[in-house]
């Protein structure tokens, strides 16, 4: 090996540093923010609902019934039928993935049907998170899918038909191998 010169001493420096550091990132403090939830917590937060349906509640819901809670607790974010406004674009979109500008809705981006009512069961409307009973999510659901042309306006939502709907990219997505975990929690009525 030959003799550092000044040019070498600040890389040397550098490598010295952060050969020194690397155990340190693996060290990092805990600040003693948050906590584990309460199983109470874990109960509020409702059930669990898996890609394949399993946790989804009791309930049913139609298109019919969904058009009127839809008007009533989403369309002042979503427009009127889905077209987005304050909201994100809930319809269309339809064969845009593989395009420069994909529209990402759930007629379009959305693997399966079930998390579109877990979604909105845990998270809407915005600004009343949990306020939606489960009929009330099966019907509007079944709405958003009407809208999309993935089911009829007349065909029933449930435990049972939900999980077996056909989303348009239900084959654009990897499974996740993990199996499922987390708790059985109480869902709202």
């Amino acid at each position: 090996m030959g003799s550092w010169t000044m040019r070498d001493r600040p890389a040397a420096a550098f490598l010295a540093l952060m050969i020194s550091a690397a155990p340190l990132v693996g060290q990092s403090p805990n600040y003693g923010a948050g906590r584990p939830p309460t199983p109470q917590e874990l109960r509020e937060v409702g059930p669990a609902i898996a890609p394949d349906g399993s946790g989804l509640p009791e309930g049913s819901g139609t298109a019919s019934a969904g058009r009127e809670l839809f008007s009533a607790n989403c369309a002042r974010c979503h427009g009127e039928k889905g077209e987005g406004g304050v909201g994100p674009r809930l319809v269309g979109g339809q064969g845009s993935l593989s395009t420069a500008r994909p529209v990402k809705t759930v007629g379009s981006f959305w693997p399966v049907a079930t998390t579109v009512w877990d979604y909105i069961y845990r998270a809407m409307p915005f600004d009343q998170p949990g306020k939606l009973k489960p009929n009330e999510v099966y019907a509007l659901v079944a709405y958003i899918l009407d809208l999309n042309g993935i089911i009829g306006p007349n065909a029933v939502m449930d435990a049972k038909s939900l999980p077996k709907v056909k989303m348009p990219n239900r084959d654009g997505f990897v499974s996740d191998p993990r199996p499922h975990v987390g708790p059985k929690a109480a869902s709202r009525k």
